[in-house]
């Protein structure tokens, strides 16, 4: 799972998202309405934890353009205005989920994960993903590079697939265990590291090389060296 908390307050910010760090979950952080709105224009998120009260561009007009845009992301409005009239607001701006300031951090984790069971969000693949000569189809889950046939196991085709529908941005290696191997705890396994060499071995054995690793962030898809 991969959150993104939209709230100007750092302070609160960061403790939510070391929380729900502890938790295995994968966080990405916003610190105004604008740089918010940019973000959910360059990922899909699993969940976004919305403040009200933001500068740039408020918490209402952000659920709107995300929920016009995205439906099926979930959004959680955080704010201090308690009443009956700024709750019906924020539901008629789109919202699944209010909390109202203070709040235990329990029960915000308790929504986020049952927002993200009964909405997920990921949008069906186009049947065919491709990258420079590399072509994937996601309904056969035959691949090629060029003219070549590759032959995958389920879990590297489960992988390539995913970094192949993210191709141009970073994946850590949070986001690949939960959505390859659904695993949603701490781990220090090194799986990830030793399917990616897998893949490698298989789809890059020809320039140019498309596979990257980002040092200390994850790994990507890319036609530029």
């Amino acid at each position: 799972m991969h959150v993104l908390i939209i709230e100007d307050d750092v302070e609160l910010a960061q403790f939510i998202q070391k929380g729900l760090q502890s938790e295995g979950i994968s966080v990405s952080v916003a610190f105004d309405g604008v740089i918010g709105r940019s973000m959910v224009n360059e990922r899909q998120y699993d969940v976004v934890v919305l403040d009200v009260n933001l500068p740039g561009m408020n918490g209402y007009d952000l659920c709107r353009y995300i929920k016009q845009n995205w439906p099926a992301i979930p959004v959680i409005l955080l704010t201090a205005l308690g009443s009956l009239d700024n709750k019906v607001l924020g539901f008629e701006s789109g919202a699944d989920d209010y909390l109202t300031k203070p709040f235990a951090f329990k029960e915000l984790l308790f929504r986020l994960k049952a927002l993200a069971r009964r909405h997920p969000s990921r949008a069906p693949l186009p049947k065919r993903l491709e990258l420079l000569d590399l072509a994937v189809d996601t309904e056969s889950h035959q691949v090629w590079r060029g003219s070549q046939r590759i032959n995958l196991t389920a879990r590297e085709y489960a992988l390539l697939e995913y970094l192949m529908a993210h191709q141009g941005r970073v994946v850590n290696r949070v986001d690949l265990l939960e959505n390859v191997w659904d695993v949603h705890f701490n781990t220090n396994t090194n799986v990830v590291d030793v399917y990616i060499n897998y893949l490698r071995r298989k789809i890059d054995n020809t320039e140019p090389k498309l596979l990257h690793t980002v040092f200390g962030v994850g790994y990507m898809l890319r036609a530029e060296p």
